[in-house]
């Protein structure tokens, strides 16, 4: 009777090693798979303005109070980051204090204006939860509509000459910045800045 149980014991426990090993095995599979599909850039969708062209201007009340120009020459030489927002968009949420810190960091460059539509004691109560009255925040279906914005969070950055220097989709701190890269190097989208630092990646290590 013992021996059929120190048996079953150590049949149990050879299971349980082999399950560990092969979790073990998904866990490193999995973080391989996410290294090579990391992030690589807002992601620009079709539709609405384009990359390279003078961006529709919008003049629009601003919830934080005056009126705000969206688009066209910008007069204090300066671009324009648009940030698209919802109150019912947790991902939104969590991107302002990174969006707000990085307009702090570029503040000698750009200005930070948030946008979004619907109901607007919401938008009034996001703006106090979130402490946004620093920056301008328009209510505007128009606007989206003109940038293709379909999905959110979503960015536009116009250039001080009012055209549209990136744009895309943006869920962490390295697809905002990515925006400011393109912009940088003139590249025409996202996906082209993240295509070419990948070929470079593989260049250089091929090299070694």
């Amino acid at each position: 009777m013992n021996e059929i149980f120190l048996t079953a014991f150590a049949l149990q426990w050879v299971v349980i090693v082999a399950m560990g090993l092969l979790m073990l095995g998904l866990f490193r599979q999995v973080g391989m798979l996410h290294e090579r599909l990391g992030p690589v850039g807002a992601l620009t969708l079709s539709g609405g303005s384009r990359v390279g062209e003078v961006a529709p201007s919008f003049d629009l009340p601003s919830l934080t109070g005056g009126d705000v120009v969206v688009g066209g020459a910008a007069s204090d030489g300066r671009s324009t980051l648009l940030f698209f927002v919802s109150p019912t968009c947790p991902m939104c949420k969590s991107m302002l204090p990174i969006v707000t810190a990085i307009a702090r960091e570029n503040a000698d460059t750009t200005r930070l204006v948030f946008a979004s539509d619907g109901d607007e004691p919401a938008q009034m109560k996001m703006i106090v939860q979130q402490k946004l009255a620093d920056h301008p925040f328009v209510l505007s279906t128009d606007l989206g509509r003109a940038h293709g914005v379909g999905k959110l969070p979503y960015a536009v950055l116009l250039g001080p000459d009012g055209t549209v220097a990136s744009k895309g989709l943006v869920n962490n701190r390295e697809h905002v910045e990515s925006l400011f890269e393109a912009q940088r190097t003139g590249i025409a989208s996202i996906q082209e800045y993240a295509a070419r630092r990948d070929a470079q990646r593989a260049h250089t290590g091929a090299a070694k």
